[in-house]
């Protein structure tokens, strides 16, 4: 049973008057591990963090169609709002579905290291199917295991580290069997993301040791038609948690920004 739905966390302070900001997880789903990130995003974006609760056991489209009503209801009826939706890995996949099935609703999409790829890496499938059958101490003991591929850690700050660490520890076990079925049966056509006009940002990490995001993030490139790929040649998986790495001076050096959050530089 559900405890609670999908909500929206906001990291600091409200600002309607910025472009909103759309943060989908990775596969903690606890949208705490943008933390790296808020401060610098804040100087230009009103933030908002999914926070999916660590007994959901939704389906893609009913947690795609729970972002698109939340994003809405921020929005409160200001259709001149622009909307910037940001995914890493398994919520870069929710953001291509969401994009899909609401394609007028953002003005912006960003795409980390999306966990698209996720069913052309077997070994991480088999260790799905025998994840589900473990006894709980070994599977927590394995959630760990995964971390140095999942991380560099000697780019990440000391606090960010633990908080990963936690995040992954948060993570029931039937929760991450569940969303490691969801990634392996994940799929957009690729005439919805052809169909997709949307500005898109795809950044994809050189030493990914759990995706091959490099190989992906051009094939979705070419899927998409109006993306850009930004290579973050040194960075890991869990790239937005690296201290080097900043989303927002990506984004200006990209010249992502829409044109009104621009206009206050």
């Amino acid at each position: 049973m559900i405890q609670s739905s999908p909500c929206f966390l906001t990291p600091k302070a409200l600002r309607p008057q910025f472009p909103l900001f759309v943060f989908l997880p990775g596969m903690d789903g606890t949208g705490q591990l943008l933390r790296a990130q808020t401060a610098g995003l804040e100087a230009g974006f009103d933030v908002r963090c999914l926070a999916i609760p660590p007994d959901d056991l939704t389906n893609w489209e009913d947690l795609a169609q729970r972002v698109i009503d939340l994003v809405k209801t921020e929005m409160n009826g200001d259709e001149d709002r622009s909307v910037y939706l940001c995914g890493e890995s398994f919520g870069g996949c929710l953001a291509m579905k969401v994009a899909s099935m609401a394609p007028d609703l953002f003005d912006r999409l960003i795409l980390v290291n999306a966990a698209s790829s996720f069913n052309r890496r077997p070994w991480i499938g088999w260790g799905a199917q025998l994840s589900r059958h473990l006894p709980l101490f070994l599977y927590q003991w394995s959630s760990l295991s995964f971390l140095p591929l999942l991380a560099a850690f000697d780019k990440i700050a000391p606090l960010d580290r633990q908080a990963l660490v936690e995040a992954v520890k948060s993570v029931p076990q039937a929760t991450s069997t569940w969303r490691m079925d969801l990634l392996h049966q994940f799929e957009v056509p690729v005439e919805e993301l052809r169909s997709l006009t949307t500005p898109t940002l795809i950044l994809a990490s050189g030493k990914d040791r759990l995706l091959p995001s490099l190989v992906e993030g051009y094939r979705l490139k070419a899927a998409f038609q109006n993306a850009e790929v930004v290579v973050l040649p040194n960075s890991g998986h869990t790239c937005l948690l690296e201290t080097d790495v900043n989303l927002y001076q990506i984004l200006k050096e990209h010249e992502f920004l829409v044109e009104q959050e621009c206009d206050r530089e």
